[in-house]
């Protein structure tokens, strides 16, 4: 449990915006590096670990994706002390004034996200929150010192610390997907010490906030037999739909829905059920908003699943997420890894 949060809480304090993952990528390869036989890095920038099985070859592959990036901003103008900005995947603006910022120029500049005073703003905005268009992050520097630090196209990354709170949880940022980044490190230290037949790729995926291209590129390149998507899926909080929500340090999501293969999900929720993982079924009757819709639809189609973490407070600098969530989803998965057997593909069928 020590582990798996110290390791969250350098995630969540590197920067990598998506399309500009580099920095988090630096760390996740030096933790996964004797995790695994082979280290690659794909066009897109994804993360390649292969752990190879002990079956014979050709063998067959498991593909399990976490994506890296993160949500948020770009700088747009500099405007004599003050920056512009615009959001980098999906930013509600209400959570962004007296947020402390980093902004990614020459050289890493800090900052806060600021607005204008409620009496200045226009009738039609006062008493109301204020959209993108009137915020602006001050730095402190004079314009002509900013201006040379500061270009259009730069990056800004949220700066809050992680914090531990109580129940065993973390709040901060970025948790949505490096929470799903833990769980999948997690599991290749456990099949580090567990023989398992199947050859295992961990993708720790680019540009799944803006794209998904990271991922659609990754199945393409390393085309396994079956994919899995880890990912943050919506926790109870005050005011939440129970029926789209689900409890925080309670267990994990199994997602029921078209990228998610029938066989797959039975698969998953038989093994959780004998390892007393506790779960609950997701229904998604659309798009997941996954790796998995990527994934699944390369080449003649990957069967695929989505695993869930629930997460309270989503795209928000203080989204708060279970340690032990976050464990009992790399549990799952490596037990999943270790079951797969040379004829797993065989019994494997789209069934109702």
């Amino acid at each position: 449990m020590t582990e798996i949060l110290s390791f969250l809480k350098e995630l969540i304090s590197a920067p990598g915006l998506s399309s500009y993952e580099s920095p988090v990528r630096g760390l996740i390869e030096k933790t996964w590096r004797p995790l695994t036989d082979e280290l690659s890095v794909s066009r897109l920038g994804s993360l390649h670990g292969l752990q190879r099985g002990t079956g014979p070859e050709p063998r067959p592959s498991v593909l399990i994706s976490a994506h890296m990036d993160a949500i948020g901003m770009m700088v747009t103008a500099v405007t004599g002390e003050f920056l512009r900005f615009m959001q980098v995947g999906g930013i509600d603006p209400r959570v962004l004034p007296g947020q402390p910022v980093i902004v990614h120029g020459r050289q890493d500049v800090p900052g806060a996200v600021v607005q204008p005073p409620d009496h200045l703003l226009p009738e039609r905005l006062k008493g109301n929150p204020v959209p993108m268009d009137y915020l602006f992050v001050d730095t402190g520097l004079p314009a002509r010192q900013l201006a040379g630090l500061v270009r259009p196209g730069d990056l800004i990354s949220y700066a809050q610390p992680p914090l531990e709170t109580s129940g065993e949880t973390l709040t901060g940022h970025t948790l949505d997907d490096r929470a799903a980044v833990a769980a999948l490190t997690a599991c290749l230290d456990e099949l580090r010490h567990r023989p398992h037949s199947w050859d295992v790729w961990a993708v720790a995926s680019t540009q799944e906030e803006v794209t998904l291209g990271g991922a659609s590129t990754s199945g393409f390149q390393l085309h396994p037999s079956l994919a899995v998507a880890v990912d943050v899926t919506f926790a109870a909080s005050p005011g939440s739909p129970s029926h789209k929500t689900y409890p925080l340090g309670k267990g994990l999501t199994l997602e029921w829905g078209p990228n998610s293969h029938s066989g797959l999900y039975k698969a998953f929720e038989e093994l959780a059920k004998r390892l007393e993982i506790p779960y609950v079924m997701e229904p998604t009757p659309r798009l997941s908003g996954t790796d998995a819709y990527a994934l699944q639809v390369v080449a003649e189609g990957i069967p695929s699943m989505v695993v869930g973490i629930p997460l309270r407070y989503m795209h928000t600098p203080v989204e708060m997420v279970s340690i032990k969530d976050i464990a009992r989803v790399g549990r799952l998965l490596a037990e999943f890894v270790v079951g797969l057997g040379p004829d797993f593909m065989d019994k494997l069928s789209w069934d109702n």
